[in-house]
């Protein structure tokens, strides 16, 4: 009977119970589109029941064939320099019009869809490594710096603060005394380097940010190529970087230069370093190589740093998944893993989780310990918040809000827009993961992505529909990406050689059609120039606008929030409070408008792009809606007005 037993365990396909399975899941699941409006509730049922319908099919298909078309030879010469020809477009386009317009991502998208183009379809005896990955760095820059040297000041809400407070902190007083107060005085290795860079390229902090961490986040991709380059041969791991280098998060952190955008390059060479550790080699120096890189995390930043300790338990429990469950790797196996003990990561797990702990328990926060300060936050929120499909207050990123009531088209447009890329990324390395459970092609490293996939997905979209977004999941995804573009193309070589090749083709097509101008022109990669500004906030500012800002600070003296009285606060729109606010110029916060009645702030600032564009302001309930306010709705005729320049107008009530 046992004998029985294990020899039907023997035959199991754990692939295709695992597509059979997700299959019912996401038949399950679908209904929850009646209960919540949320974006994702409604496409991951159907992504999922795609991927796993795909993999079924190609499962079986008795082929065993390259299903690639190729190019015709001088087309696919020729398109390299067509690449280039557009890059030199898109910077022309940029510099006439002084910001990233829908023309520059327009084109962006044209030329990421013939960079697909050429990674999949160029011929053997054409194909260039390092032509296309040169392509893939060249337009990885183009996209980002566009954005940087086209924008005054500095792209984003939490730059402000890193930059001009905390790093120029540093550099006038020489010394992390400047930061004793802050959570970053335990995490200061992002403020290090931009005070470094200033002095040794005797630059401005801005200037030498771009010229620092600004240039080592598109070379960065080059990581991914690596990694990649492990496990799948030239063509498939140029396509996975390609599929990074464009990701709408990965452009987001390479415009809005913060510790995020550090600890993700620093989390790519961890990867790299775990991969290349069950791979090539487990010497004594790459396993130093790995603890130093993950004390940079964790000197850098403590988002990156949760997300790098998940990505070692993943390792770890890969590790003990293969030594406990009756995986398979046979050396004859026709696939793209090669056969490897695994490797024991119990000492570098145990080590980073207690220097973590450690450093949090040190790390001053809200006046206790920044690992104090959290666990309360997420016990409050355990006991008062969470709930299940409790998605108020927002999505977890990138898809909306689910709660509001009855959208407009062109906000579920925008909505669609945000998520497509995802969704598709999402489908191929869905596709993946089905591909490295069967039992002769699981190893370490393959299932270590799958599970920290897996366990990113639960607090990026899981987490938050029981209301809890402590985790700050906008923040995942970039990281997110490295995993699943390596699932993805793992996924799809396999449907290249398994689908019938007309469907195949069709989908290559959709995904190279597609998936760059969903990723170039979603808001998340567009932050700087939103291209549906009447739906999403600009996180950049005009010269106007921050002059009107430094203005502010120099006709009120700058005074601290404790040297004023609760009315002499100063309203205005969300974001640009934030500006206000943390360049010290004066305390500020967001304006209460409510239909219907009076506006009753004494001190208030307006600006044009409240009339026009995408901006919030706090309505009857304390939340943050978009509002199109003229400027006799917050400057009103009984106040006067003690500041003008053309776009931004201070007023105050008469005292």
């Amino acid at each position: 009977m046992r004998r029985s037993v294990a020899r039907r365990l023997d035959d199991l396909r754990f692939d295709l119970v695992a597509a059979g399975g997700g299959l019912i899941v996401a038949a399950l699941l679908f209904p929850l589109r009646f209960f919540a409006s949320q974006v994702y509730i409604k496409t991951i049922p159907l992504v999922l029941g795609v991927a796993c319908l795909l993999y079924l099919l190609a499962s079986y298909n008795d082929r065993q064939a390259d299903a690639l078309p190729a190019l015709p030879a001088p087309i696919a010469r020729s398109l390299p320099s067509v690449v280039i020809s557009g890059l030199a477009a898109m910077v022309l386009v940029a510099t006439v019009h002084g910001e990233r317009s829908p023309l520059f991502l327009d084109l962006a998208s044209v030329l990421g869809t013939l960079v697909f183009g050429q990674i999949l379809f160029t011929d053997e005896t054409d194909f260039n490594r390092t032509l296309l990955l040169t392509e893939v760095v060249l337009l990885a820059f183009v996209v980002r710096f566009a954005g940087l040297f086209t924008t005054p000041g500095l792209i984003g809400i939490d730059s402000w603060t890193h930059v001009t407070q905390l790093a120029a902190g540093i550099l006038s007083e020489g010394s992390l005394d400047a930061i004793a107060d802050d959570k970053h005085f335990a995490s200061p290795f992002y403020h290090l380097v931009l005070a470094s860079a200033a002095i040794v390229y005797d630059l401005s902090l801005r200037n030498a940010l771009y010229l620092s961490i600004g240039v080592v986040m598109p070379l960065s991709v080059l990581l991914v190529y690596s990694t990649a380059n492990l496990l799948v041969t030239d063509r498939w791991a140029v396509l996975a970087t390609m599929i990074y280098s464009v990701g709408n998060y990965v452009v987001e952190w390479g415009v809005h230069l913060i510790p995020t955008s550090l600890g993700l390059v620093f989390f790519l060479a961890v990867l790299y370093a775990l991969v290349r550790l069950m791979w090539v080699e487990n010497g004594l120096r790459d396993f130093v190589l790995l603890i130093l890189l993950t004390l940079a995390i964790i000197l850098t930043h403590q988002v990156s740093t949760f997300i790098m300790l998940i990505l070692l338990a993943a390792a770890f429990l890969s590790q003990v998944v293969i030594q406990i469950t009756p995986f398979e790797t046979s050396p004859l196996d026709p696939n793209i893993f090669r056969m490897r003990k695994p490797v024991n990561l119990v000492g570098i797990v145990v080590f980073d989780v207690g220097f973590t702990i450690f450093t949090w328990s040190l790390t001053p926060y809200k006046q206790r310990s920044f690992l104090g300060t959290v666990l309360s936050w997420l016990r409050e929120t355990f006991a008062s918040s969470a709930g299940l499909l409790n998605l108020a207050g927002g999505s977890s990123a990138g898809g909306g809000g689910g709660e509001s009531a009855g959208p407009t088209a062109i906000e579920l447009l925008v909505q669609y827009v945000d998520v497509s890329g995802f969704l598709l990324l999402l489908c191929a390395a869905l596709v993946g993961c089905l591909y490295v459970v069967h039992r002769k092609r699981a190893n370490q490293s393959v299932l270590m992505l799958l599970f920290a996939t897996a366990v990113m997905l639960v607090f990026v979209l899981g987490l938050p529909m029981f209301g809890i977004r402590n985790f700050i999941p906008q923040r995942w995804f970039a990281f997110l990406y490295a995993p699943m573009a390596l699932l993805a193309v793992i996924g799809i070589r396999y449907l290249a050689t398994n689908l019938q090749p007309r469907l195949f083709l069709a989908c290559l097509l959709v995904f190279s059609l597609a998936f760059p101008g969903a990723m170039l022109l979603s808001s998340q990669g567009t932050i700087d120039s939103p291209v549906f500004d009447e739906q999403h906030e600009q996180l950049s500012y005009s010269e106007s606008e921050l002059t009107a800002a430094d203005t502010i600070g120099e006709m009120t003296g700058s005074p601290r929030p404790d040297e004023i009285r609760p009315d002499q606060v100063l309203y205005t729109d969300h974001p640009y409070q934030t500006l206000i606010k943390r360049t010290h110029a004066h305390p500020a916060d967001t304006a209460t408008v409510v239909d219907g009645e009076p506006v009753t702030h004494d001190l208030v600032v307006y600006r044009e792009r409240q009339s026009t564009e995408a901006t919030y302001f706090r309505d009857e309930n304390e939340r943050g809606v978009i509002r199109d306010v003229p400027q006799s709705r917050l400057c009103r005729p009984e106040q006067g007005t003690v500041y003008a320049n053309g776009d931004v107008t201070m007023c105050t009530s008469p005292q």
